[in-house]
């Protein structure tokens, strides 16, 4: 069960809240609407309900909120608009980076993938897959981990009937097997005909609490649909002659001019009185229309809803309606997109009594009854969890090889150009760091690929949706920062390679000599490509887009190296060379002698400018990113 309890949204310079005081319960075992125009703070409820926004309440998923949960992922998944994925990266890719983060086998991707009907499209690019494919994959990725919950935000909008039905479908199967779902809509027939509970708001107040029974009778009531160029005479005469009979009939305008809705009357009336009177008429349909409170006028053309179970329509199509066949599906017209829906509106609470009744269910919940198979064992939990997340978003995408290919080439051609006059040193040149150039390629691009770490994680948050705001997680961050030394290091030793190569193969074998003070040397090398590469990820994640990162790494030799070289030095009177042996006292810890050469190495290199100032800097990213993203409820 789910329980909201007095959910409130933060104030913004004195606006009213977009949720005020909202309580309201979603049940095991059946499909909760929650109904509301745009702008009814329906989002805003589901991302209260998720911790993704600041506000008052709390929200309790099986009598737990949701910081309290030891696996979110497993027992909340969620669908918020489209999937929030990298587009280059595949749709297998996709779910095997959220199978690592979820701690479930990589092989639930293609039970998943089987599922939701996307076999033979596991290599597509996600920003290749239309509206339909995508909102399966989206709800692929939230039963990934098996849930309990599913909380949905307008899965069906924009969607076809028949991509539509399948996904209610899904949701009712899921629902029969004892799980709750919760999912936004803002078409009143679509919560009548696919929820067992409806719970209507409006300006983030409730409105009302009710199953589909007393809300598709107090809220729905058939009209006529009535498309004329000449809407507004024939509105005058139906009025007339309807007060003349003394009968309840009301005639509403809709939005477009030419068409009406007329509450009281039948198809046959209209067009005889059409016809009298000479009118021309263009479409002539029974529907379900809107009566609550909340409601607006929609041209949406569904057909027949709800009157199945009246005898008025054969086929989801009333017999009154002579266009119906030749309308576009789709377009959201005229009707034919819904003529192919089956039992709808309130023909569809019949059909969910039936199915508590224990009678036969429809084709529709059938085909959409193929869930994928339960979890048996826990998720895997530890420390590599999510590392293989981030290796896996990391790898997954094609600039990463693309940023590395561009730093190995550019290094090895600015190598072969310092090494031709012969004056720059053989450290710089196996570097490719000229003078002119603030940084080297290689920490550049090592900077941009931490930087892309926590980017990516704000531009494409596949995982926020699901679990909070996960770059606040202490442990993805550990995994971050271990994955990105990892690959500066790879790729520092990459471009000395590369390059002493390159200077072979163009000069001879004679140019690259093993320098005296190598240890030195492979110590400053490699805190700068990692220092580069930690602070383009911190600052990203501090300010939330890659290119704070970028900025972040240049503004180390352009900003702070200046400041430094400018502060005055005063002479030095001590000496720091029995430091290894004074820190082994210290720490009773008996390292080998030759870990001393990298003590005093380490020492050198955070004593040169630019490693104090990239030391200064990464000290003030990190006491920002304490600040600014650790205050919340941090888990992994």
């Amino acid at each position: 069960m789910l329980q909201a309890i007095g959910l409130t949204s933060t104030r913004h310079r004195g606006l009213p809240p977009a949720v005020d005081d909202l309580t309201f319960e979603a049940g095991s075992g059946s499909v909760t609407a929650l109904l509301g125009p745009p702008g009814s703070g329906k989002t805003s409820t589901l991302r209260l309900m998720l911790e993704l926004e600041p506000g008052r309440g709390v929200t309790y998923f099986r009598g737990r909120p949701l910081h309290r949960v030891a696996h979110p992922a497993r027992e909340v998944g969620v669908l918020l608009g489209d999937v929030p994925g990298h587009p280059a990266r595949t749709v297998r890719g996709q779910l095997r980076m959220l199978c690592a983060a979820a701690g479930v086998p990589a092989s639930r991707a293609d039970e998943v993938l089987d599922a939701v009907g996307l076999v033979g499209l596991e290599d597509q690019r996600i920003g290749t897959l239309s509206l339909g494919m995508d909102r399966r994959l989206a709800l692929a990725s939230a039963l990934l981990a098996d849930p309990h919950t599913l909380i949905l935000d307008e899965p069906a909008e924009g969607l076809v009937a028949r991509e539509a039905d399948w996904l209610h479908g899904m949701l009712r199967s899921h629902a029969d097997r004892g799980g709750t779902v919760l999912y936004t809509t803002r078409d009143p027939k679509e919560a009548a005909r696919s929820a067992g509970h409806v719970v209507t708001i409006d300006s983030g107040r409730l409105l009302a609490d009710q199953e589909a029974a007393d809300f598709s009778r107090t809220r729905l009531r058939p009209r006529v649909a009535v498309r004329s160029p000449h809407a507004a005479r024939l509105a005058a005469i139906i009025s007339r002659e309807a007060r003349a009979a003394r009968r309840s009939v009301e005639v509403v305008t809709e939005a477009s001019s030419s068409r009406l809705s007329v509450y009281g009357s039948s198809c046959a009336e209209i067009g005889d009185t059409a016809f009298r009177h000479g009118l021309p008429v263009h479409q002539l349909a029974d529907e379900v229309g809107d009566t609550g409170p909340a409601s607006r006028p929609r041209d949406s053309g569904v057909l027949g809803d709800g009157l199945r179970d009246n005898g008025l329509l054969r086929d989801g199509v009333s017999d009154c309606d002579p266009l119906s066949e030749g309308e576009g599906e789709g377009k959201g017209g005229d009707g034919a997109a819904a003529a192919a829906r089956p039992a709808t509106g309130i023909g569809a609470v019949a059909a969910a009594s039936r199915r508590a009744a224990g009678g036969p269910a429809p084709a529709v919940e059938s085909a959409g009854a193929q869930l994928p198979p339960r979890i048996r064992r826990r998720p895997a939990r530890g420390p590599l969890r999510p590392v293989r997340y981030e290796l896996r978003r990391l790898f997954g995408v094609r600039s990463t090889t693309l940023i590395v290919a561009i730093t190995l080439v550019a290094s090895a051609a600015v190598s072969v150009v310092l090494a031709r006059n012969g004056r720059a040193p053989l450290p710089n040149v196996l570097v490719a760091w000229p003078s002119l150039l603030p940084l080297p390629p290689a920490a550049l691009g090592a900077g941009l690929l931490g930087a892309l770490s926590f980017g990516d994680e704000f531009r494409y948050p596949a995982l926020a949706a699901g679990r909070g705001t996960v770059p606040r997680r202490l442990g993805l961050l550990l995994a971050k920062l271990a994955v990105s030394a990892g690959v500066a290091l790879s790729l520092g030793l990459l471009v000395v390679l590369v390059s002493a190569e390159s200077l072979r193969l163009v000069y001879g074998g004679d140019l690259v000599q093993v320098p005296s003070n190598v240890m030195s040397l492979a110590a400053s090398w490699s805190g700068l490509t990692v220092g580069c590469a930690w602070a383009g990820l911190l600052a990203a994640g501090i300010f939330r887009v890659t290119a704070a990162g970028v900025a972040a790494v240049l503004a180390v030799p352009v900003l702070m190296v200046p400041l430094i070289e400018a502060v005055p030095k005063a002479p030095t009177a001590r000496s720091m060379s029995g430091l290894p042996g004074r820190l082994r006292e210290l720490t009773w810890l008996q390292w080998p002698q030759e870990a001393d050469r990298w003590v005093l190495a380490l020492v050198r290199v955070v004593a040169h400018p630019v490693g104090t100032a990239l030391t200064l800097s990464l000290s003030v990213l990190v006491c920002a990113y304490l600040f600014t993203s650790l205050r919340g409820r941090v888990r992994w």
